[in-house]
């Protein structure tokens, strides 16, 4: 019996041809023509005023903070149920993550618990929008409002969704995209910066050349570029960008086929759950998600391990996700911090396998394997 595995990466018919042409194009750095499509692209797709391809995720977060000013002594609000990107981005720069408790049902930021976290020090507050599950925006943006502090939508999880009409990664200041493989739109490694703020996509240009005005120059605002500012190199290869272009211009493909397989997953196994203890991820009717990852809950710890074993049995690979931050041998060095929902949620979730060439006989089996648990 084939293993079916928890991803499989999509590549397009085209990328072949479209890496390709990039080489034949002659720029194979960054910034070269399929850059600025990429760019095009995600504009359209998000709704983002300005966006700046990136070689991760991770990189656009500490690009983030940088644009932010965060350093020694600054606090930045998070949650703890998130992967490592999200906190190094700012500890990097030597401020502190304030790690909050999640909610039961979202499993997304307590936006409840917020208020009580900021300090004098607080400067920023990072929302992740779990499998795409659009957290309270308009609660979380009005505290931070008040408070006159930023919000960074750690978007990576969350390309295609919604919140009362507004696509995600447009509400914040800043926002973050990743094009890691196992996301729905991916070129093995790569990310994308949303700059909602117009203040800060200058900065955010300077600093992703190398702290240089190099995108003016090209753009004939300037007779020759210089170094202007601290910045690194966050610029992706041409030809990675080639490769995800192919990607976006087939988003609404990649997306029909993920819903369809959520959509499976949740319709199927809804007799199922509760007769054996077992729940989903909750998602409000005023928001849309993105069919990234379908979260089962089981009872308890015993359980969720138990039904990995089973289907790993059964030659299906399903995982767990996220060891809260909180808890690691890093993240407890800012400070104990005491999050019942996140080390439950934790300890209870199983994500079951979803990629677009997961084929109809593929899903079949999870389900009945799920279902014979």
């Amino acid at each position: 019996m084939d293993i079916i595995p928890f991803n499989r990466p999509y590549t397009s018919p085209r990328a072949a041809s479209a890496m390709m042409d990039a080489a034949e194009r002659g720029h194979l750095s960054g910034d070269g023509h399929y850059t600025k499509l990429a760019n095009t692209l995600l504009r359209a797709l998000t709704g983002a005023n300005r966006v700046l391809l990136t070689t991760s995720c991770t990189h656009a977060l500490e690009m983030s903070a940088m644009l932010l000013d965060v350093g020694p002594g600054d606090e930045v609000i998070m949650p703890s149920f998130t992967f490592v990107s999200t906190a190094n981005a700012f500890a990097l720069r030597g401020a502190r993550p304030v790690f909050v408790d999640i909610r039961p049902d979202t499993f997304n930021l307590d936006e409840r618990l917020i208020e009580d976290a900021i300090t004098e020090r607080t400067k920023a507050i990072v929302v992740v929008h779990y499998a795409g599950v659009a957290c309270e925006m308009d609660e979380i943006m009005d505290i931070a409002g008040r408070h006159g502090i930023p919000v960074i939508e750690d978007n990576a999880h969350g390309f295609g969704g919604r919140y009362r009409g507004r696509n995600l990664g447009t509400i914040g200041s800043l926002a973050t995209l990743s094009f890691h493989e196992t996301k729905n739109i991916q070129c093995g490694e790569g990310g994308a910066l949303l700059v909602n703020d117009e203040a800060k996509f200058e900065p955010a240009e300077i600093l992703r050349e190398k702290g240089t005005n190099r995108s003016r120059f090209f753009r004939g605002q300037v007779d020759k570029y210089t170094w202007v500012s601290l910045g690194s190199s966050y610029l992706p290869s041409d030809l990675l960008a080639a490769y995800l272009v192919t990607q976006l211009e087939e988003f609404e493909e990649i997306q029909r086929r993920r819903r369809t397989i959520w959509d499976r997953y949740r319709t199927e196994l809804a007799d199922w759950a509760p007769e054996r203890g077992f729940s989903f991820q909750y998602c409000p009717d005023d928001r849309e998600h993105p069919a990234h990852l379908f979260a089962l809950m089981a009872p308890d710890l015993e359980a969720r391990q138990a039904m990995i074993k089973h289907l790993g049995e059964h030659a299906i690979k399903a995982v767990f996700h996220y060891v809260p931050l909180h808890s690691s041998p890093v993240g407890s060095s800012f400070g104990e911090r005491h999050l019942p929902v996140t080390d439950d949620v934790s300890e209870r979730l199983v994500r079951l396998p979803l990629f677009p060439t997961l084929a109809d006989h593929e899903v079949d089996r999870v389900i009945a394997a799920v279902r014979s648990f």
